[in-house]
């Protein structure tokens, strides 16, 4: 097996993040056929990070990979040859087989005439005898053609000990064996990209405005669990009794109003809370606390459950109301629920939810009364809270779900059109998504990621 050549993983610290850009392929050059991962670039165009790995169609740059493609031209080109010389040494033997019987005749001609020859017989001869003169061409090119089988049963063996020798260094089973050890090796990139993107934020981006569409409130969202491959926006106007969910095959027809579906749901939402992950739309039944998993593909409701002592019907809405009691948020580690109960005094709890059967798994009570928050969203198990939805607004309150902890931030935040009715995180692009004022916006984040210099990433 001859060695693998993988350029560094290159990792540079704090990680910034982008829409659409984690994780996925960025550049793929044609010509080396390597891809290029990255999360983003930071304000001052610095590239944060960045793992190289070789394509899926492995090694295409790699020194046996180009002698073999070599040798394969080489055994073509040789195959080309056989064919022209077998096509013209068949024409050439039929025509020596033809002759064969005209100097067949002649030499018994000969052989009649003895000493004596009369002028019509010789004639005969000389017009026979001319017949035979291209015969001397054709048997100079047999001379020629054997010079060429010479030369290609050289090439043959050159290339029969070339490929011998690749062989024996690739071992029975080297290009298997190779394709799998890319593949593992990029899983483990991968791997390590994915803890990468968990950190603190100490950034959001200026916002980028993807469309202006709807009305004042609403949601729109990628799923969360889909395959890169997979860039479908699902879009809910308005923030009560809605039940119709725009299906845009990709981002650029969202973008372009095009190619969509409708779902028509067969219960009606509140808020705009909302969330899709892994093929289902995750949402609370208007006037009551009962949260619904609705399956795009069967188009049907695989379950629901109430979320046991959740306000709901604007009893614990976010400061701009809208039914906004209960918020569900997908971050790397699963499906949550942000909402608040009476016993918690209005204060913000945080569930975690199985995503099967909607029963909350744990459950935090953060301390930050929800009727204060203009929005919240979930990063790596950390709830962050905004403490307007209006201009002006900041990142104000981190709660730490794995220490039980919290602490308050200063995050700017630009809200660019003054009045925030949806915020929530992607973890599979690690962007925010938000609808503003009928404007559908995205954020890249940074986060701060102290990274282990020991162990495998």
């Amino acid at each position: 097996m001859w060695p693998l050549t993988v350029p560094p993983l290159v990792l540079l610290l704090p990680l910034l993040m982008c829409p659409g850009l984690a994780g996925q392929t960025l550049f793929q050059s044609p010509e080396e056929g390597w891809q290029l991962y990255t999360s983003a670039q930071a304000p001052d165009g610095k590239c944060v990070c960045t793992a190289v790995i070789p394509a899926q169609s492995t090694c295409s740059r790699d020194g046996r990979s180009r002698e073999l493609r070599q040798l394969m031209e080489k055994v073509q080109n040789v195959s080309q040859s056989m064919e022209v010389l077998e096509l013209r040494t068949y024409r050439d033997l039929q025509y020596v087989r033809s002759m064969e019987t005209l100097m067949r005749s002649l030499d018994a001609r000969l052989r009649a005439a003895g000493g004596s020859v009369s002028a019509k017989s010789f004639q005969e001869l000389k017009d026979r005898m001319a017949e035979l003169l291209p015969l001397s061409s054709v048997l100079e090119q047999y001379k020629t053609d054997t010079r060429t089988i010479v030369r290609l049963r050289e090439d043959v063996r050159n290339l029969s000990g070339s490929l011998a020798a690749i062989q024996e260094e690739m071992g029975a089973y080297g290009y298997e064996d190779l394709q799998q050890r890319v593949l593992a090796l990029e899983a483990r990139l991968h791997a390590c990209a994915q803890k990468l993107g968990c950190g603190k934020l100490t950034g959001v981006s200026n916002p980028i405005t993807i469309r202006a569409m709807g009305s004042r409130f609403g949601s729109w969202m990628t799923d969360t669990m889909a395959p890169s491959a997979d860039s479908r926006v699902w879009y809910m106007d308005g923030y009560y009794k809605g039940r119709r969910v725009l299906e845009f095959r990709t981002l650029g027809d969202f973008i372009k109003g095009q190619n969509f579906i409708q779902h028509l749901l067969p219960q009606p939402w509140a808020g705009t809370g909302h969330v899709v992950y892994n093929g289902s739309l995750f949402y609370n039944k208007y006037q009551s606390n009962v949260v619904v998993k609705y399956h795009f593909r069967s188009r049907s409701v695989l379950v629901q459950r109430s979320l046991p002592g959740a306000g709901y019907n604007n009893t614990f809405p976010y400061s701009w109301g809208g039914f906004s009691d209960m918020d569900f948020m997908v971050d790397e580690s699963g499906l949550w629920a942000v909402y608040t109960t009476n016993q918690n005094a209005g204060n913000i709890v945080v569930s975690r939810l199985d995503p099967h059967t909607l029963e909350v798994m744990r459950s935090w009570d953060t301390g930050y009364p929800k009727r204060s928050a203009g929005e919240a969203f979930m990063i790596c198990g950390v709830l962050y809270v905004t403490n307007s939805h209006l201009a002006g607004a900041k990142v104000y309150f981190a709660y730490f779900t794995n220490t039980s902890s919290y602490e308050y931030t200063d995050v700017p935040f630009h809200n660019q059109y003054s009045h925030i009715s949806m915020l929530d995180y992607n973890p599979r692009e690690r962007a925010l998504y938000t609808w503003n004022n009928g404007h559908q916006v995205l954020y890249n984040v940074t986060l701060f990621h102290v990274i282990s210099t020991s162990g495998d990433p």
